[in-house]
């Protein structure tokens, strides 16, 4: 049974969070992406929660900007190492030490997740990743590889002042594509229902600036053209490396993140497993809920 609850921070942000299982128990925290909330992660929260299945605390907020999370209305208030503080100030409330068992994250969900473990590898146990590239390995395509480059152009029209506004209008008939063009062909999956688009709705309703505000404030964006790629920052090794057990799940049908996101990863993350799933999207928790929760737990296991 999922529970829901308004968790106030020492750093002001309340966070809304969808939660399962017993509190105190090992706590797994999941983090969702763009334009996405917490309500994705449900089916993983109740089934991590079994005492079967490991008997997890389970805890999924909605990042500040989504939902009724705070949405400070500066652009600077996203800036990553903010949403890394706001992950780690929910795991002191939900945990003796401040230690995450198992961090799983998807899309901009995955940006804070690397950042935690880079910043915090002693309170964290494992790193679960779904398509959300690694900063080191994004720079680098957004530098030189021109699909990616075009892949990535959209981020563009995120960031700009007005697209809250644009993405609202006529029952936000310019976010339903997200789910349809972010992958290899419309919804073949069947999950976008309307009972799923309402839920989106309600999402949505709350306000989408601080949302954008993550497009607005990341320097990881391709150049414009006649822009250089000096303006994609190079970051120091040292703020890119991973330490934990890290499981990368990567659908292969994202036209969003391309496979070649993938190359190099282990320069970064020695102790890596990768598991391409050929025949998913970027929307893969939406699509193969069970795949997912499979390879996590084979993970979980691999890693005890």
């Amino acid at each position: 049974m999922i529970e829901t609850f308004q968790r106030a921070l020492p750093n002001g942000i309340t966070l809304s969070c969808r939660a399962a299982g017993t509190p105190g128990r090992p706590l797994m925290v999941f983090l969702h992406g763009f334009p996405e909330g917490a309500f994705i992660w449900d089916e993983l929260l109740e089934h991590f929660a079994q005492p079967a299945h490991g008997g997890y605390r389970c805890v999924a907020p909605n990042l500040r900007g989504f939902e009724h999370s705070s949405a400070p209305p500066a652009v600077e208030d996203y800036r990553p190492h903010l949403l890394v503080q706001d992950v780690r100030q929910l795991a002191a409330t939900e945990s003796a030490d401040g230690t995450i068992d198992t961090l799983v994250a998807h899309d901009w969900g995955g940006a804070f997740g690397w950042g935690f473990a880079n910043a915090f590898p002693q309170q964290l146990g494992r790193l679960v990743i779904l398509n959300s590239p690694h900063p080191g390995t994004f720079a680098r395509e957004l530098r030189e590889n021109p699909a990616q480059q075009k892949a990535s152009a959209y981020m563009h029209f995120l960031a700009r002042p007005d697209a809250p506004a644009l993405l609202a209008e006529d029952d936000y008939r310019r976010l339903w594509p997200f789910f349809s063009n972010m992958g290899a062909g419309s919804d073949g999956f069947g999950w976008l229902t309307e009972a799923v688009k309402d839920r989106y709705r309600a999402l949505w309703s709350a306000g989408l600036r601080g949302a954008c505000h993550l497009y607005a404030v990341t320097p990881l964006k391709p150049p414009l053209d006649g822009q250089s790629t000096d303006t994609i920052p190079l970051l120091p090794r040292e703020r890119l490396t991973v330490d934990a057990p890290t499981l990368v799940l990567w659908a292969l049908d994202d036209s969003a993140l391309l496979p070649g996101l993938l190359d190099g990863l282990a320069d970064y993350v020695p102790r890596l497993d990768v598991v391409k799933v050929p025949g998913a999207t970027h929307w893969i928790v939406h699509e193969q809920p069970q795949r997912v929760i499979a390879e996590i737990a084979a993970f979980l296991q691999r890693t005890q």
